[in-house]
Parts: C-alpha cells; sequence; structure tokens
C-alpha cells in the first residue's frame, strides 16, 4: 500500500468516527423527545449517564486528526479535510450536549401535565434531524447544495421557535404557578433552535472544505 493510499484510508476512518459521533447526537436527542413528551425520568437519566460515549468519541476524533497533521503534514485540500472534521465534530458535540440538557429539563419538570402539547418542539426536533443527517450527507459528499438547503431550513426551526416562545410566554399570564415548567420548556425550544445553528455552521464548514474561504449561511 502506497503512503497516498494509507493516507486516504485514515481520512475515510476519520470519516467513519465522525459520522459514529453524529449517529450518537442523534439519537441522544430523539430519546430526549421522547423522554420529554412522555415524561421518562428514567430515560432521560440515562441520556445523561451515556454522554460520555460523545465524550470519548470527540476526543479520540480531535487526537487522530491531530496525529494525522503530525504523521502525514497534509496541504491545501487534504490538510481543509482534517481541519474540518476537527469542527464539525466540535459542533456535533455541542448537539449532543443539547440533548443531555433537554433531559435535565424533562426530570425538572418531573410528572406535571404539561401546559400545552409539545407540537412545535417535536416540529423543531424533526427539522433539525433532517439537517444533521443532510450536513453530514454534504460532508461526505462535499456536496454544497445540500449545505445550502441545511441552511434554508434553519429558518423554519427560528420561526418555530419564536412562535413557541410567545405561546408559552402568552400561557404563563394566564397560569402564573406552572412557571418553573413554562421556563424549561422555554429553554428546551432554545436548545433546539441552538443545535440547528449548530448544524447550520456544519454546513457552513463544508462550503470551506469545498471553497477553500469561510461563508456565513445564518446572516
Amino acid at each position: 500500500m502506497s503512503v497516498r493510499e494509507k493516507f486516504d484510508d485514515e481520512l475515510i476512518r476519520l470519516q467513519q468516527k465522525l459520522i459514529e459521533l453524529g449517529e450518537f447526537a442523534e439519537s441522544a436527542l430523539s430519546k430526549s423527545i421522547l423522554a420529554l413528551e412522555t415524561k421518562n425520568i428514567e430515560l432521560a437519566i440515562e441520556i445523561m449517564e451515556d454522554d460520555i460515549k460523545a465524550d470519548v468519541l470527540y476526543e479520540e476524533i480531535n487526537d487522530f486528526a491531530i496525529l494525522l497533521i503530525a504523521k502525514q503534514q497534509p496541504v491545501a485540500i487534504d490538510l481543509r479535510r482534517i481541519i474540518v472534521a476537527i469542527k464539525i465534530a466540535t459542533d456535533i458535540e455541542r448537539i449532543a450536549d443539547f440533548a443531555v440538557n433537554i433531559a435535565k429539563s424533562t426530570i425538572r419538570i418531573g410528572s406535571e401535565e404539561h401546559v400545552k402539547p409539545i407540537v412545535h418542539i417535536k416540529e423543531m426536533y424533526s427539522i433539525m434531524i433532517k439537517m444533521l443527517k443532510l450536513s453530514l450527507e454534504a460532508f461526505n459528499e462535499e456536496d454544497i447544495v445540500k449545505a445550502k438547503k441545511v441552511a434554508d431550513m434553519d429558518d423554519k426551526v427560528d420561526d418555530l421557535y419564536g412562535e413557541t416562545i410567545m405561546d408559552l410566554m402568552k400561557i404563563s399570564v394566564s397560569m402564573p404557578d406552572r412557571l418553573p415548567q413554562i421556563t424549561q420548556l422555554s429553554f428546551t425550544s432554545r436548545y433546539l433552535e441552538r443545535a440547528a445553528d449548530h448544524v447550520t455552521n456544519i454546513a457552513e464548514h463544508v462550503f470551506y472544505l469545498v471553497k477553500g474561504r469561510q461563508y456565513d449561511l445564518n446572516s
């Protein structure tokens, strides 16, 4: 096997680790929304305990990427691939953290009946997960068209977040005794909105990978 072939294999391994981290974050978020909807405290605790897996994967990706740079001294597009992988790993690890935050909100709400159905929260989650899948596809395929679609989808998440916060503010006026729960639902909405922003960051990293310059897709 030539030096180039070995390097290409190592780049593929790096990508595979990144996909594994992305799949973990996706699963953690799915569980967190399920726990919130069903008031499943045991599942929420499980999400918090499992977060160590995301931390370990994140460290593995960073260590592997740094080792690649040190050993291979890559240039141009190869160096960008490694740098982008590190940046994407950081965004995905933060998304996994938001799943933990939602789990904590679920525990704080407890068995209390929700002040309103979490329809908008579930819709925000659904869009954000589609964004995450598409962003990782865009990275693997170096496809800026897919990356741009991710940024466009973020607008819908922002709209839903605004609607959710307005609804919760109105409810807080008529149900001041439920303010602690309303606060936690507001936090959850914010976590999903921020998660979508981090996915948009991934799309921006894809643009950097392909074009070699930074693009602001959130503006």
